[in-house]
């Protein structure tokens, strides 16, 4: 990643950038700040991600997660039928240690400057209150609190939407859409996993938790003092005292679907809210030869980001929350379509996504 003049952007063009539009590094040494904004499409409409912060060990990883989940918002807005194309930025340390709000309100100064190809949000590490604070110099900011305009916390949607993935996973490969009876593993019950939690419960489903941060397995364990808790992801996926999964939910960070765990796996679904669960092409093949369902994550976690793409246009709770319900349909058609197609899910998915995509270029 190539140092830059505070308050200026400098913007790549490589040929090995995976067909990204624009990819724009951002430094403002008054404020720490060091940001990666990459825009992978607008052929759809205005780029729409959001903001990760995180202490990526390298520059250069940040740059290979911002470009790879850029590339995953478009296929996810396109999936959903919004009208934006796919963005995403990466904010580089530990957001305990170096956010304030003077670094925020830089960042928003830099994405403000891209006059509207990239359209803000909350992702791990930003909060609503972060997005308020950004929104005071960007008006291309969503996730606000409803105090500033905006919709409030996208992960309720986000969890709704991986649910209803869940279900149609299990009418797929059960025949019936309930998860009662299922065990269900949960591996990160932070912002979307605690909400997910609540669902499954309600359903009548067995969860089984586990997470990095003690307090975020505390939480639930306080609301439900019965539930079975993981020492850790790899006790998660094997067989434990709880038996084995029927279902795997990862629900932190990427890459939970490698070379390492899908021979390990008890679970004959896989269905989560963590963005780029594939750790590199082919995964998708290994899950499908051990016979175990895979929902494509960027379907099944589209429920955030239809919740903040309403915000662009006066928020109704109740329109974006019938809209992710429709991930219910769109996961079992993505499960029809593999089947005709004798494919997994995901490359099915990839291949409706890129027709929209090309039908918007072509228009």
């Amino acid at each position: 990643m190539t140092d830059v003049s505070d308050g200026v952007l400098h913007t790549l063009f490589h040929s090995d950038q995976g067909g990204h539009e624009q990819v724009v590094l951002c430094q403002d040494r008054a404020t720490g700040l060091k940001a990666v904004i990459a825009i992978h499409s607008t052929a759809l409409g205005p780029a729409l991600g959001g903001t990760r912060f995180y202490p990526y060990a390298t520059e250069e990883d940040a740059v290979a997660d911002a470009l790879n989940l850029a590339r995953g918002m478009s296929y996810k807005n396109a999936m959903a039928g919004l009208d934006h194309g796919g963005g995403k930025a990466v904010i580089i340390g530990d957001p305990d240690l170096i956010k304030t709000e003077e670094l925020l309100l830089a960042y928003g100064r830099f994405v403000a400057s891209l006059g509207g190809r990239y359209v803000t949000a909350c992702d791990v590490g930003t909060y609503v209150a972060d997005m308020d604070v950004v929104a005071r110099e960007c008006r291309w900011t969503t996730g606000r609190s409803p105090e500033n305009g905006g919709a409030g916390d996208s992960s309720v949607l986000t969890a709704f939407g991986v649910f209803q993935g869940m279900r149609a996973s299990a009418q797929h490969l059960w025949g019936d859409p309930t998860l009662r009876g299922r065990k269900v593993g949960i591996a990160g019950v932070g912002k979307v996993g605690h909400h997910l939690v609540e669902h499954l419960l309600q359903d009548g489903a067995e969860v089984v938790i586990t997470d990095v941060r003690e307090e975020s397995v505390r939480r639930i364990t306080d609301l439900h003092p019965g539930i079975a808790v993981a020492a850790n992801t790899d006790a998660l996926i094997r067989t434990g005292p709880w038996g084995e999964l029927d279902i795997y939910a990862p629900c932190a960070l990427g890459s939970a679907l490698n070379d390492a765990t899908v021979p390990v796996l008890t679970a004959k679904v896989v269905c989560g809210a963590a963005n780029n669960q594939l750790a590199h092409p082919g995964v998708e093949k290994d899950l499908a030869d051990r016979a175990i369902l895979y929902a494509p994550d960027y379907v099944v976690n589209a429920g955030g980001v239809i919740q903040v793409a309403d915000e662009l246009h006066g928020f109704d709770f109740e329109r974006c929350r019938a809209k992710a319900a429709k991930i219910f349909d769109t996961t079992l058609a993505i499960f029809a379509r593999a089947k005709e197609d004798g494919i997994p899910p995901a490359a099915a998915a990839d291949r409706i996504a890129e027709q929209r995509m090309a039908e918007a270029r072509r228009s």
